[in-house]
């Protein structure tokens, strides 16, 4: 069998224990349980456990890109809220695997990212930035870097609460309008501070 074979197996049952059982219950062991490949053959694929769920995040950020290319080409204010919507339902749908790429965030913060990892993310953070070049054509563009910035930042947030029950016991509102409403108040925000 190929490396390629062995790697796409593993990944494939890796992502069957995600969905099913959640990603605290992806360990070696068990992917060993459940695959029939030996701890020694995972490790060998993917060097450590910390690579393999990185290239399960590659899959769930690339599924989530996938999804915001669809958002159709209506005004930018539209394509915005369009965008917030995604993120929203993408990650309600796929709470697991959002858990596993906010986690991975989460305790590895004093760690660079590879550029792969990071052109992943940015390709959608280039989507929102076109959408706030055209809504906002006379802000700077290191304003509008920064802006972008913080609302990814500020979604990426948010999303830890869409993952966790917890949120139901004091909000009533709809989770997957939460992101909405952050975005619409974050922007009205920028345009008092356009006029400022």
């Amino acid at each position: 069998m190929s490396r390629d074979y062995i790697q796409e197996n593993l990944v494939n049952t890796g992502r069957t224990i995600i969905k099913e059982k959640g990603a605290e219950f992806l360990t070696a062991r068990k992917l060993s349980e459940a695959s029939g490949y030996s701890v020694g053959t995972i490790y060998n694929q993917f060097g450590n456990m910390d690579n393999f769920i990185l290239v399960q995040n590659y899959l769930t950020l690339d599924a989530l890109y996938q999804r915001f290319l669809k958002v159709d080409n209506k005004s930018a204010y539209e394509r915005l809220n369009e965008y917030a919507s995604v993120f929203a339902e993408f990650v309600m749908e796929n709470k697991n695997f959002w858990f596993m790429v906010f986690n991975f965030h989460l305790h590895h913060s004093e760690q660079t990212f590879s550029i792969t990892y990071l052109r992943r993310i940015s390709m959608m953070v280039m989507l929102l930035e076109k959408a706030f070049k055209e809504l906002y054509p006379d802000l700077k563009n290191d304003k509008r870097h920064v802006s972008v910035q913080v609302l990814w930042i500020a979604l990426f947030s948010v999303s830890a609460l869409l993952t966790t029950p917890s949120l139901e016991a004091y909000s009533k509102i709809e989770q997957t309008k939460i992101c909405k409403y952050m975005l619409n108040t974050y922007l009205t925000g920028i345009k008092v501070l356009e006029k400022m």
